[in-house]
């Protein structure tokens, strides 16, 4: 049999705690967001906004997600194009 592989921990103990702040936050509802200052209502938002202060704190958590440009907003973009340049074309 093979040996099994040894698992790392994702997220270290400091990210742990500063999520649970935030969410102690969230839950008293003194959790604000970034520029806007408005309220955190989602869970999810919330531990994205905890995952990027352990994050700039130093503590060990995965690096984000790069966003992936679909081919459908770019495409929606041309076809607004092309529908401006129909719009100026008619006559009044």
């Amino acid at each position: 049999m093979a040996a099994k592989k040894k698992s790392k921990k994702k997220y270290g103990a400091a990210a742990g705690r500063t999520v649970k702040k935030v969410m102690h936050e969230r839950k008293r509802g003194t959790l604000k967001s970034g520029r806007s200052k408005k309220k955190v209502k989602s869970r999810k938002q919330a531990i994205a906004i905890a995952l990027s202060e352990a994050r700039s704190a130093g503590a060990k958590v995965p690096a984000r997600k790069k966003k992936a440009t679909s081919k459908k907003k770019t495409a929606g973009k041309k076809k607004a194009a092309g529908r401006k340049k129909a719009k100026r074309t008619k006559k009044r």
